[in-house]
């Protein structure tokens, strides 16, 4: 038996190797054209901005002023507190931007939770940016 012209044959590992490669290329580009097929791309893009507010208790009502991050668009931003839902038309203008305050126009009750909620534009998701407990 010709043993030492096995161990130097390696004339299969060329094909081998190309049939592993393009069994990689057809997994992954399978699994991006499902994603986008899914719509699974489009929930990526769903995902609540990041922006920063404060508080300032004003006597009966709560001064929101947003501090910085992302600009919002205020038709996607909602503040609730106690029963009350407020669609943040308050906020001057169809953007929040930094340096924007907002002030509750109803009286807040002590313990209540003053909340700003974010919803995407097909109002499918939501997301709670920030919360504040009211004293009084």
């Amino acid at each position: 038996m010709k043993l030492q012209q096995l161990r130097n044959d390696d004339g299969a590992v060329s094909p081998v190797i190309g049939v592993i490669l393009m069994v990689a290329i057809t997994v992954i580009l399978a699994a991006v054209i499902a994603t986008f097929v899914l719509g699974l791309g489009d929930q990526v893009s769903d995902t609540a901005p990041q922006a920063s507010f404060d508080f300032v208790e004003n006597g009966n009502n709560i001064d929101i002023t947003h501090t910085g991050g992302a600009t919002l668009d205020a038709a996607n931003i909602n503040v609730t507190y106690g029963t009350f839902v407020d669609d943040a038309n308050n906020w001057g203008g169809g953007t929040i931007s930094a340096g924007d305050t907002y002030t509750t126009n109803d009286s807040v009750s002590s313990g209540d939770t003053v909340r700003i909620i974010w919803e995407n534009d097909a109002g499918t998701d939501s997301a709670t940016l920030r919360e504040y407990e009211y004293g009084g």
